[in-house]
C-alpha cells in the first residue's frame, strides 16, 4: 500500500513537472519610463497570439541594471539612452531592434499669443514666438537643447528665453506654466504631470507644435544576452520583440492616442531595421 501511494505520487509530480514544462514562459520587460503608455495595452494581444504572459517588471531611468542582474528577458529605452551603448558593446545585451518612436512638442498656453498651433515646423514656430515677442523657456535637458539648435540652425532667429539657468523638463515646464511661457517637452510626460496636477495648481498648458520630425526620439527593444545574465528567456524575448515588430502591431502603434490628446504621438519604427525585418 505505501509503495502504491508513493507511486502515484511520484507519477502526479512527473506529470506536473512535465505540463509545466510544456507552457510556454513569460517574458518580462523593464522600460524607461516613457512606453508604458503604449506597451500596456498590447499585453492581452501577445498572450492570445503566443499563449505566453508579457509582464511588464520595471518602468524608470535604469532599465539596464534589471536586465544585467537576470530579472528581465527584453529592455526597451530611447535608441540615445546613455545606457544602450555599453549594455550592447559589453555583450549584456544583443544587438538593439528600432520598435517606435515617441515625441517631443512645443508646449504652451491654450491662448496661443505666437499663434503656433498645428505649425509644421519648430522653426517656422520659434520665428512666430519672437515675432510677436511671446515668452519662451529653454529646456535646459540635452536632447531638447539639441532639438531646439536644429530648428535655429543657419536661421537669423534670436531666441531670448526667460528664467536663464538650468531648469530641466518638468522643472521647465512648472516655471513656463506660471509664465505663461513656451517651453520643449516629451508628450507622455508633460501629459502624465498635467493629470496629476492637484486641481488649485490646474494648467492650461498644452502641446501646440508636434508635427516636425526633428521632435521624434526612436526607442529600441535589446535582447537580454542569456550567456551574461543567468535565468534570460531570450526565446520568450524575441518572441516579444517579433510580436512589436508585425505590421499589424506597428500599426496598433500608430492608431494609439490618448484620452486627453488627440494627435499622434507614437510613431511606428520597425523599417528601420534590416529588410528581413
Amino acid at each position: 500500500m505505501l509503495r502504491s501511494c508513493v507511486f502515484v505520487l511520484t507519477l502526479l509530480a512527473s506529470v506536473a513537472s512535465h505540463s509545466q514544462s510544456q507552457q510556454p514562459a513569460a517574458v518580462r520587460l523593464a522600460l524607461v519610463n516613457v512606453p508604458d503608455d503604449v506597451l500596456r495595452p498590447l499585453l492581452p494581444a501577445f498572450e492570445q497570439q503566443h499563449g505566453r504572459r508579457a509582464s511588464i517588471v520595471y518602468t524608470g531611468n535604469d532599465p539596464f541594471s534589471v536586465g544585467r542582474s537576470g530579472n528581465a528577458d527584453l529592455v526597451i529605452a530611447h535608441f540615445g539612452h546613455d545606457g544602450v551603448e555599453p549594455f550592447v558593446t559589453e555583450g549584456q545585451g544583443l544587438w538593439p531592434k528600432a520598435v517606435f518612436a515617441n515625441q517631443m512638442a512645443l508646449i504652451g498656453p491654450a491662448s496661443d499669443p505666437a499663434g503656433v498651433r498645428g505649425v509644421r515646423t519648430l522653426t517656422e514656430a520659434y520665428r512666430r514666438i519672437v515675432t510677436t515677442r511671446s515668452l519662451y523657456l529653454s529646456n535646459a535637458s540635452a536632447g531638447a537643447r539639441y532639438v531646439e539648435a536644429i530648428a535655429l540652425a543657419g536661421t537669423d532667429i534670436q531666441l531670448q528665453p526667460i528664467v536663464a539657468g538650468n531648469l530641466e523638463n518638468q522643472a521647465a515646464v512648472r516655471v513656463a506654466a506660471g509664465r505663461g511661457a513656451y517651453v520643449l517637452w516629451g508628450v507622455p510626460p508633460f501629459l502624465r504631470w498635467k493629470r496629476q496636477l492637484p486641481i488649485e495648481q490646474t494648467t492650461d498648458l498644452e502641446p501646440l507644435v508636434v508635427d516636425d520630425p526633428a521632435l521624434q526620439r526612436m526607442m529600441v527593444s535589446i535582447v537580454v544576452n542569456p550567456k551574461t545574465a543567468k535565468g534570460v528567456n531570450a526565446d520568450a524575448a524575441r518572441a516579444f520583440q517579433d510580436f512589436l515588430l508585425s505590421a499589424a502591431i506597428q500599426a496598433r502603434v500608430a492608431a494609439f492616442r490618448y484620452p486627453d490628446f488627440d494627435k499622434q504621438v507614437w510613431w511606428p519604427a520597425g523599417r528601420h531595421n534590416s529588410a528581413r525585418d
